[in-house]
């Protein structure tokens, strides 16, 4: 069939969206039940969502609450459908997109090995104290950093030691909370 004769009404022929990527935080409150992790991330990869970090705990012991935080990479239509199915999860009381609300705050954990023999042992230390990482464990041939701060804070850390001799990094994922008096 040639374009010019192609239906304008029929869906076969629409033109596709370019919409921008964006990154969102976002925070679910859910029952502390058993299964209710695999079936958040099930919602996700059923459909082909990528998540970018997950962090789950309880938060609330007495009413047994957890906090599920997850970032997603994804376009402002699929944003909208990422909220839409997890709000409809029975577990799930509350979906903040704590990007889209304002001001909040995020946070990371790492624990780095890094070799410490040699020349570079003194820089290791040195750049380890500029980025107030703690040492957790140090031996004559590794150290065992602890940084914690924004993600773009730990990458930093991590790209400084390749050359140093990185040998392990473990990462927590990202934790946020919103700014303000309100709570979730």
């Amino acid at each position: 069939m040639n374009a010019h004769l192609q239906p304008t009404g029929s869906a076969y022929f629409l033109t596709q969206e370019t919409q921008q990527t964006e990154r969102h935080t976002l925070s679910v409150l859910v029952d502390n039940e058993p299964g209710i992790l695999a079936r958040v991330v099930g919602l996700f990869s059923a459909r082909g969502y990528n998540i970018e970090s997950l962090t789950v705990s309880e938060t609330e012991h007495d009413k047994r609450l957890s906090r599920i935080t997850v970032v997603v990479i994804a376009t402002p239509k699929v944003l909208v459908q990422i909220k839409t199915q997890l709000e409809r999860l029975v577990p799930v009381h509350r979906v903040h997109d704590l990007t889209a609300e304002g001001a909040y705050l995020e946070r990371e954990l790492a624990l780095i090995k890094v070799q410490g023999t040699g020349d570079h042992r003194g820089e290791t230390l040195r750049l380890a104290d500029a980025f107030r990482a703690q040492i957790v464990d140090a031996s004559v041939e590794s150290f065992v950093f602890e940084v914690t701060g924004k993600p773009s804070k730990i990458d930093s850390f991590i790209a400084l030691m390749q050359p140093l001799g990185l040998v392990e990094v473990v990462r927590t994922g990202l934790a946020a909370i919103s700014r303000g008096a309100q709570g979730m």
